[in-house]
């Protein structure tokens, strides 16, 4: 990238003009617009943060099943860390039989009364036949109880920063204290994509046949050419019909969740069309890499002239092709920074700013020590500049 220094002599601010590309971290996009028929939705750039579209994405709702991602969310985290193993058997109580579709019309994956089940059909019973009785079996085995595990399941959601959540039960089963948001179960969705690429496949099969039953996945882009692989569909009456869906294009990857639709036609059009404008209309640009130099600084009364200075972590951004356009990022401090520069102190700061989009601000690091100039170096440098100038 070429830089262009603007100003850099005395107490004056310099800015460093880089001309490419652009955008915005952890941003909401305005540039682009779509609107939906859903009563919410989000669309979220899975590697940025970036909203690139949101209707009504705080405001709480009924989750229905799209509750058990966060349920295997808790699944995953066990068998991660070696507490479960795909191996294991778990008892189908009365109580899971019961509420797991034995008494209700809910979804059900029809586990027998008292019957042992390996986690590993019982996670394709709760992802690929959006088993009520799956998901409590599950709850109850590693929770003790289900009001037990949903307290932490809570706990570990908002942990997660999914503060506009509550769950009172693992399969999304109609209670007004069982909510979240829409922009809260896209944090979920891309946490468990993140955290979990070793299990993450098992939300794209397509079927799973138990007890002699076969059924087929209930996420309709998983059937459509389009790069979607997860994650879960739900629907309540007072929910309607929705989806959390995760599509990848090359190097990107777009969550969307959208909610209240009022057919399963609907929720197997509208998430299409969403992830479609969202690919066509956005693109991610790498700006920085992590601790890439940025610029290099002149330093007043050190034992060296100038500084490199670094981006600490790698800076990613989603924008349209019009905001790449008009990007600029400036790097801003003020120069000649004064010696003794300690090596990870934060000397300037990069600001990215494009149209529609929020200033971002990044703290940019010293990369070395540049010690101060003892008595007689201070002496000479300043007699340096009363003879040549600064």
């Amino acid at each position: 990238m070429e830089l262009k220094v603007l100003a850099t002599r005395g107490a004056v601010k310099a800015a460093l003009v880089i001309g490419l590309l652009g955008g915005l971290l952890s941003s909401v996009a305005h540039a682009a617009t779509i609107d939906t028929e859903a009563r919410q939705a989000i669309l979220m750039d899975a590697d940025t943060g970036t909203v690139l579209f949101a209707k009504n994405a705080d405001q709480h709702m009924p989750t229905s099943s799209m509750s058990k991602v966060m349920t295997m969310y808790m699944v995953f985290d066990r068998l991660k860390n070696g507490k479960l193993s795909l191996e294991d058997s778990l008892p189908v109580s009365r109580r899971a039989w019961e509420l797991g579709g034995a008494k209700t019309e809910g979804s059900t994956m029809y586990l027998p009364l008292g019957a042992n089940v390996k986690v590993e059909d019982l996670i394709r019973g709760v992802l690929v036949q959006s088993g009520n009785d799956a998901t409590i079996v599950l709850a109850e085995g590693l929770g003790g109880t289900e009001e037990a595990f949903c307290r932490n399941m809570t706990k570990r959601a908002h942990d997660m920063g999914m503060k506009d959540s509550n769950f009172t039960n693992a399969a999304g089963l109609p209670d007004a204290n069982h909510y979240s948001t829409a922009h809260d179960l896209a944090i979920l969705a891309i946490h468990t994509i993140h955290d979990f690429p070793e299990y993450y496949h098992y939300f794209s099969e397509l079927e799973f046949t138990y007890n002699k039953i076969k059924q087929g996945n209930r996420n309709p882009l998983l059937y459509r050419n389009m790069g979607v692989d997860g994650l879960k569909t739900g629907h309540t009456e007072a929910g309607g019909y929705g989806l959390i869906a995760s599509a990848k294009r090359g190097d990107r990857r777009l969550v969307l969740v959208i909610n209240g639709l009022t057919s399963m036609q609907s929720r197997a059009d509208e998430p299409a069309r969403i992830l479609e404008w969202g690919f066509h209309e956005f693109d991610d640009y790498a700006l920085f890499k992590a601790g890439e130099t940025v610029d290099t600084l002149p330093v007043s009364l050190g034992t060296a002239d100038s500084v490199p200075v670094v981006i600490p972590d790698a800076l990613k951004i989603t924008l349209t092709a019009e905001q790449r356009r008009a990007m600029k990022v400036a790097v801003v401090t003020q120069l000649p920074l004064a010696a003794p520069v300690a090596k990870g102190a934060a000397v300037a700061t990069l600001k990215v700013t494009a149209p529609d989009l929020q200033t971002l601000e990044i703290p940019l690091r010293a990369a070395t020590d540049v010690p101060r100039l003892g008595l007689l170096g201070r002496m000479g440098a300043g007699l340096h500049r009363m003879i040549f100038g600064s």
